[in-house]
């Protein structure tokens, strides 16, 4: 969604201004008076204090008046509450600019818009540029198993769908073996990630084939590719893992796209 922080006031005071009728009608509906409270020997009183400031104390027999008392008290606190943030708002609407940043380029005529590059791109515009750009994926093998995500993608295993899925479900940018030079060396992660919340590029590899020497070896050399290129784990790199007797732990995959993906 795009960053509109005018919308977003207006929507507020509107609620605000609602929530003033609502609250200033319950309280017209309960008892005059106010409740004042006092403490002896850790035991708590109650009395009703009227408009000639006098005190009636408020026994057992009173439980609804009390009750109706406080609610009175916490209605009009929150009342004065929502007053003054109305007040603020309203006075920040007055200074607040008509046209944002973002919108500063699309309002520029043709022919300087043409040549002119934007320097505040909306979430959605820049997850979509991201998307866009063009790369290679990595090959397959002729006559390997076909496997393919909700977008039509061609993936090398089951576990490998399911996280793509998990990641389109979640609006998660993401491209699959997208080519990452790293020093001399060019790799293909997994899933390359565009991480909204600070627009960096964080990357998930599937350990798929634990248990299996030779490729744990080589998934050890390329972690330490990814640290030495400054990919830390658990920073820009995570891993899920598999072997012949542990499928996919989906509800890890969840929490990495709840906790480090968005």
């Amino acid at each position: 969604m795009a960053f509109n922080i005018r919308r977003d006031l207006n929507a507020r005071k509107n609620v605000l201004s609602k929530s003033i009728k609502v609250i200033e009608k319950k309280i017209e509906q309960l008892p005059d008076g106010r409740l004042n409270l006092k403490e002896r020997n850790r035991i708590i009183y109650y009395y009703l204090v009227g408009e000639d400031h006098k005190e009636i104390y408020l026994g057992h027999d009173n439980v609804e008046l009390i009750e109706n008392l406080t609610q009175k008290d916490y209605l009009k606190r929150v009342l004065k509450n929502v007053k003054l943030e109305l007040t603020v708002i309203e006075r920040m609407l007055k200074i607040y600019p008509d046209t944002l940043a973002e919108d500063v380029f699309d309002q520029l005529p043709e022919g300087r818009k043409k040549y002119a590059h934007p320097i505040n791109i909306c979430d959605d515009d820049f997850a979509a540029k991201w998307m866009e750009t063009p790369y290679v994926r990595k090959s397959f093998k002729k006559g390997s198993p076909e496997f393919y995500t909700l977008k039509g993608e061609k993936v090398r295993s089951k576990s490998e769908v399911i996280i793509a899925d998990r990641l389109y479900a979640n609006g998660i940018p993401y491209r699959y073996e997208c080519p990452l030079k790293m020093g001399k060396k060019i790799i293909h992660p997994d899933y390359s990630i565009l991480r909204m919340s600070d627009r960096k590029t964080v990357y998930l590899e599937h350990c798929g084939k634990i248990g299996d020497p030779q490729y744990t070896e080589d998934m050890l050399t390329r972690i330490k590719d990814y640290n030495e290129a400054g990919i830390i784990l658990g920073d820009r790199l995570f891993l899920t893992f598999e072997s012949d007797k542990t499928s996919l732990d989906v509800s890890l995959l969840d929490s990495l796209i709840k906790t480090h993906f968005r």
